[in-house]
């Protein structure tokens, strides 16, 4: 009994959690929407200001993957429209033809600058204890 009770117990922690990761992407999108944003697309181009901070600083695509929780064909997908808007720039990896460099041009530095409150105040209010 007291297994079971334990099992039911993670169970709904983890809805709670998922549930909480849900009403805060939706409200992310909710207020980037107006910049032209999601929540993925911050999530890129937050990583990319944190990772590449100086203007001209890169990141691997791979490394990018591995923080982002999309499938590698819908993070391609993502830094095409990203790199569309004029917000982030790729270029081929000279030392393994196979890889990707992606960094933030000034618009999407600027851009992120700009909506970076905006996500952090709906961060503070979504996860308050």
């Amino acid at each position: 009994m007291a297994a079971n009770t334990a099992g039911i117990d993670l169970e709904d922690r983890w809805r709670d959690i998922l549930s909480v990761h849900a009403r805060t992407t939706c409200e992310i999108d909710r207020v980037l929407h107006p910049h032209g944003l999601g929540a993925s697309d911050f999530e890129v181009l937050d990583i990319l200001a944190t990772e590449a901070p100086r203007p001209g600083d890169q990141c691997r695509v791979q490394n990018l993957a591995g923080r982002v929780h999309l499938s590698q064909s819908a993070l391609s997908r993502l830094i095409g429209r990203l790199e569309k808007d004029g917000l982030v720039e790729r270029s081929v990896c000279m030392e393994d033809r196979r890889g990707v460099w992606v960094a933030l041009t000034p618009k999407g530095r600027d851009l992120h600058d700009e909506v970076l409150p905006l996500q952090r105040e709906v961060l503070a209010r979504m996860l308050a204890g």
